[in-house]
């Protein structure tokens, strides 16, 4: 039986260049999301799971989960198609602030810029380090930090 073996789509090491600059579509956050994702991971702290409750919080309503809104962003970074078959790891998160809170229906959007590049020939390929910005429907920054990548080189 032979294993059936697809073409990367995504860009390779080489093609990475500090300053690109690369935006997502948009993912609107769903109660069901939420849910699930309270369930996935065991937290069920009222803040996300409780309107009654929440409506007593600054926020005055829930909030999606942190980890939830940057799982959905990484995401939408790959979803980009700029990491499809040549990504090897996501190595690193450093620097991320939760800036604002995400509320169930809000549409966020990923915008990924290059910071640098080091080549690391004895994985074929190197790192690329990567400013994330995830972004609301209102144009505000709900998220930032930095995502060092592992991708694969050309191999010409």
């Amino acid at each position: 039986m032979s294993t059936m073996q697809t073409d990367p789509r995504g860009l390779f090491f080489e093609e990475f260049e500090p300053g690109q600059k690369i935006i997502s579509t948009g993912r609107t956050v769903t109660e069901s999301d939420v849910v699930t994702f309270a369930g996935l991971s065991g937290d069920f702290n009222q803040i996300h799971t409780d309107a009654e409750y929440s409506r007593n919080t600054p926020f005055q309503e829930r909030v999606a989960h942190g980890l939830l809104v940057l799982s959905i962003a990484s995401g939408l970074a790959v979803q980009t198609g700029v990491l499809v078959g040549t990504i090897l790891a996501f190595r690193e998160i450093s620097e991320w602030k939760f800036v604002k809170p995400v509320f169930i229906g809000d549409t966020i959007h990923v915008q990924i810029a290059v910071k640098q590049t080091k080549a690391l020939p004895r994985l074929g390929g190197g790192m690329v380090l990567i400013e994330a910005e995830v972004i609301n429907q209102k144009d505000e920054i709900v998220m930032k930090g930095d995502w060092k990548i592992l991708v694969s080189g050309k191999g010409d």
